[in-house]
């Protein structure tokens, strides 16, 4: 049955209650898309755009059955919809596209990790192995969200440059600001316990750290690594001094970054690296990786450390703590470096090379 047309169609499948990184992002383009006239395919209500209602059972909130489940959606429903519509383009926020169907496609690239630290058994490792680069392949474009992950797509899958265009994320700028609140005693980290995320060496640097400081990490249980990581705090002592903090909500967010001492977020490998810019626009000292997207996010604002340097991470938390000048410091910098990043930029961007396939 043939539709109203529909060009453009906002895959929006992925899209979770609970908003992470690839909600966040979404969330914050796609208004930025009005223009284009969209078709917006979502679950949930989108004021102001047009939209297709589909299953609500497609996200991560399902966990594995939802991501099957969406990746039979998106293989065989989504082509249908397209031709109902008459669509010209597809936009997803992940890469996830329907393959051998003709339909042309847009797809955003976050990061490789599931290939830069592969998990056995893990469905998200095989997809990534089995069906990413058919999808890296196909789409008539692709975003990245940094440099680095463009690089990482080019030499690992051969894709030609000119098909990438690297467009940075970026913050909430009435969300997350300063809130003029006093510091309180704790290093905070933000973000999943995943291996490569390293939260280990966190634990074990901040055990290096004298004081009586504590130690947050934030970002909800996970039964694969979590338990791992709470006997690590009990093996070096660690008491109270380490808090396993769950899911805090989207709101909470800015008075959690905004008291603690430093952001610590040393992560192995990071395609862009949220936690970093929003701790910054709080004014929060940072202390992050020097390698992979986060010296791009980061800039000269915060103290770049070894990832896999224990000593380096533990070093650059005892500064902090101990040098009174180094965090004015830091926060006045990391003010400085956030304003080089807008969503109306990124937005902007997006909507300008969706605009071109369009032939707008």
């Amino acid at each position: 049955m043939a539709l109203t047309p529909a060009p453009l169609l906002l895959n929006l499948a992925v899209l979770s209650p609970k908003p992470t990184g690839i909600s966040v992002y979404a969330r914050q383009v796609v208004p930025h898309l009005r223009d284009l006239q969209p078709l917006v395919l979502s679950a949930q209500p989108w004021p102001d755009l047009d939209r297709r209602s589909i299953p609500a059972n497609l996200t991560p909130a399902q966990g594995s059955r939802g991501h099957l489940q969406r990746l039979l959606w998106t293989q065989f429903c989504l082509p249908q919809i397209y031709r109902q519509h008459r669509s010209t383009l597809i936009f997803s926020p992940l890469p996830e596209i329907p393959l051998g169907w003709g339909c042309r496609s847009v797809a955003m690239v976050h990061d490789l990790i599931p290939l830069r630290f592969p998990q056995r058994r893990s469905a998200l490792t095989l997809y990534f192995r089995q069906v990413v680069p058919w999808v890296l392949r196909q789409a008539v474009h692709l975003l990245c969200n940094s440099q680095a992950t463009a690089l990482d797509v080019i030499r690992r899958f051969r894709i030609p440059e000119h098909k990438i265009t690297p467009i940075p994320l970026a913050y909430d700028a009435q969300h997350f600001r300063p809130l003029g609140l006093p510091r309180r005693n704790y290093f905070l980290y933000v973000g999943r316990p995943d291996p490569h995320k390293n939260v280990e060496r966190i634990i074990r640097a901040f055990a290096l750290v004298p004081g009586e400081r504590e130690l947050w990490l934030v970002g909800g249980y996970d039964r694969r690594y979590t338990p791992q990581l709470q006997g690590l705090g009990v093996a070096l002592g660690l008491g109270d001094r380490l808090r396993f903090l769950d899911y805090v909500p989207h709101g909470d967010l800015p008075r959690l970054y905004g008291q603690a001492l430093a952001l610590v977020f040393p992560s192995l490998w990071e395609g862009f690296g949220l936690p970093v810019l929003e701790a910054m626009a709080c004014g929060t000292p940072v202390i992050t990786s020097n390698g992979s997207a986060l010296p791009e996010v980061a800039g000269d604002a915060a103290l770049l450390v070894d990832p896999y340097g224990v000593g380096d991470i533990a070093a650059a938390m005892g500064a902090i703590a101990d040098d009174q000048g180094l965090a004015p410091q830091l926060t006045a910098a990391g003010l400085a470096q956030v304003q080089r990043f807008s969503w109306q930029k990124t937005g902007a961007a997006t909507a300008q090379i969706l605009g071109d396939l369009l032939g707008r």
